[in-house]
């Protein structure tokens, strides 16, 4: 399918579903107003078939949405649901704001909630990715132009960058010993939940760096690839690995070095003094742990 068909058929997709939330939300005089955040109000994210549509509607009460959800079924057919608000692991505030998480046989994603006036007015302005696409009575404030501003790269403080270069070297310590020890899963919750993290904020202010501190990089940092060199993000993608140790072993090494690398450049740029050393004997310490055998009494 050409580009331009693409378009057309997204538009056509996209007009749908919100001629089915407005004329949706026109005809139940429960709901005031309907506003909507996310991707799809944001300019500078690409758009793809995969765009959910988040979507408020401002109500009196929430009760009524939650205890009869038929009026759900006029967005299509369902094919399953997540209840968020349901769950024993999360605090809800079910009178105020519910939400539902549904995807759609016809391969649309709709994040809906029903929230109250009261919260509406309240928390409308959290997220500057807004837009107000119903408000039948003028129940909600005037918002500025839907913009991604809240989630720019944000400049670090100098305690900020030492803090991220510790903890990234630091927790390279439990990475190395359950390298020694085989223990993949314990390795990859260690590498992609904590030294990951360090590495993704390091190269998001060199992004920033970049762009003086005005565009966003995406969750988990997915569009970092349109500031950064094609090599350098094609070197970030090979530090995922799979289950393998010594494939571990590579991948690891390589976050060594350009994390290093791009702390030096932020350290460099923002005036920050990077810690040489600390990084020299982190590295060390791994290169040792590497090359120890697994009948080793002893780490030295």
């Amino acid at each position: 399918m050409s580009i331009c068909l693409f378009e057309f058929a997204q538009s056509i997709i996209r007009h749908q579903m919100y001629h089915l939330i407005l004329a949706t939300a026109e005809r139940d005089k429960r709901v005031l107003a309907v506003y909507m955040n996310g991707s799809r109000t944001n300019v500078n994210v690409p758009k793809d078939i995969f765009q959910d549509f988040d979507i408020v509607f401002v109500v009196m009460e929430t009760a009524g949405f939650i205890y009869d959800t038929t009026w759900i079924k006029k967005f299509g057919e369902i094919l399953y649901m997540q209840y968020p608000d349901e769950s024993p692991y999360y605090t809800s505030d079910k009178e105020n704001v519910y939400g539902w998480l549904i995807q759609f046989a016809d391969g649309n994603r709709l994040d809906l909630h029903v929230e109250t006036v009261k919260h509406a007015r309240e928390h409308i302005g959290d997220d500057k990715l807004c837009k107000i696409l119903l408000d039948k009575n003028a129940i909600l404030p005037d918002m500025h132009e839907s913009m991604d501003k809240d989630y720019w790269v944000k400049k670090p403080t100098k305690e900020q960058y030492l803090c991220v270069c510790n903890e990234f070297w630091w927790c390279l310590n439990n990475v190395a010993k359950g390298l020694w020890r085989e223990e993949i899963p314990y390795v990859q919750d260690m590498v992609n939940y904590h030294v990951r993290k360090q590495l993704e904020k390091m190269l998001s202010w060199k992004v920033g760096i970049l762009t003086d501190f005005t565009v966003s990089v995406g969750k988990s940092g997915k569009y970092m690839y349109q500031w950064i060199e094609k090599k350098e993000w094609e070197t970030y993608l090979s530090t995922y690995f799979t289950g393998r140790v010594s494939e571990a072993w590579e991948a690891v090494m390589i976050m060594c070095n350009l994390f290093g690398q791009t702390a030096i450049y932020v350290g460099d740029r923002l005036e920050f003094n990077y810690n040489e050393l600390e990084g020299k004997n982190a590295r060390g310490f791994l290169e040792h742990v590497r090359q120890l055998p697994k009948n080793a009494k002893k780490i030295y």
